[in-house]
């Protein structure tokens, strides 16, 4: 009868958790399964195919004027819209979750009409816009503003399905901030500026950074939304996507390959650095809160 109370407690150590999922040995193995199915192997297939066929035939395609031309505005527009996107979204999102007004249901709803839009529906609805005899084309006109089949609509478009990545990404962030930490600097003596640069900003910056990559990326890769607004002129508002494709149609498998290795080393070095900032942004925080 004794030994009975002290036994319970032994055997309740020695029993296993009882888990949902399977172990670790079968969902590691499926999840690294299915990601080289998905990602590695056709990431990998890029890159052995642009190898096979030389380093001198690889440099030639990847350095050609017309491709070069076609960075410099893909990645060029891509960061110069997520970093407009950084700013507005930020304002958006802050709008929509600390202050209440008319239609803010609508609003919110709006922002995500980019990820349910088509891609080629939007690069058509925004090139009857902004063409010059669009609805705000023919008011942009008389002050030499051309924003359709130049480099200008290109960003523009870019702007339009970046937004959401960055709206999305802060905005649950700040419903979980506290105000009252917004209210004790206040009390303190700081100034709005130095309430939004010493206590609001290190926290929204991990999620700035994680929105700013994801609108990035998509930028990047963008073709649908692009093309028709874009123009698509020789070395004046090309995108690299679009370079893929003509190669491919015209059988160059080669310069295909080739430009596509140089999209996914940039993007993967360029993802690289802004994770290993949102990192160090979390951890510095981190170390600041436990001060």
């Amino acid at each position: 009868m004794n030994q009975a109370p002290a036994e319970a407690p032994a055997q309740a150590k020695k029993r296993k958790p009882r888990r949902v999922l399977p172990g670790f040995a079968p969902t590691m193995g499926f999840t690294l399964f299915y990601l080289s199915l998905i990602i590695l192997i056709p990431l990998s297939a890029v890159f052995i195919k642009s190898a096979g066929h030389g380093f001198e035939a690889f440099w030639a395609a990847a350095t050609a004027p017309r491709v070069l031309a076609s960075y410099k505005l893909s990645f060029g527009a891509s960061l110069l819209a997520a970093s407009i996107n950084l700013v507005f979204g930020l304002i958006l999102a802050w709008s929509l979750v600390r202050y209440e007004f008319p239609g803010k249901k609508i609003v919110d709803a709006l922002i995500d009409l980019p990820f349910a839009l088509p891609t080629a529906v939007a690069g058509i609805a925004l090139t009857a816009l902004y063409a010059p005899n669009g609805w705000l084309g023919q008011l942009l006109a008389p002050w030499g503003i051309q924003v359709a089949f130049k480099p200008l609509g290109v960003l523009v478009a870019l702007i339009f399905i970046g937004l959401p990545f960055i709206v999305r990404t802060v905005q649950p962030v700040l419903e979980d901030m506290e105000t009252e930490l917004e209210e004790a600097a206040a009390s303190l003596g700081a100034h709005r500026w130095q309430t939004f640069r010493l206590v609001v900003l290190p926290t929204l910056t991990p999620a700035l950074l994680t929105g700013f990559a994801l609108a990035f990326a998509r930028a990047v890769g963008e073709y649908g939304s692009v093309i028709f607004i874009a123009g698509n002129l020789p070395m004046v508002s090309e995108i690299t996507p679009l370079m893929i494709i003509s190669k491919l149609e015209q059988y160059d498998y080669v310069g295909a390959t080739a430009i596509a290795t140089v999209m996914l080393i940039f993007s993967f070095v360029l993802l690289l650095a802004i994770n290993g900032l949102q990192a160090w942004s979390t951890k510095r925080n981190g170390q600041e809160g436990r001060k």
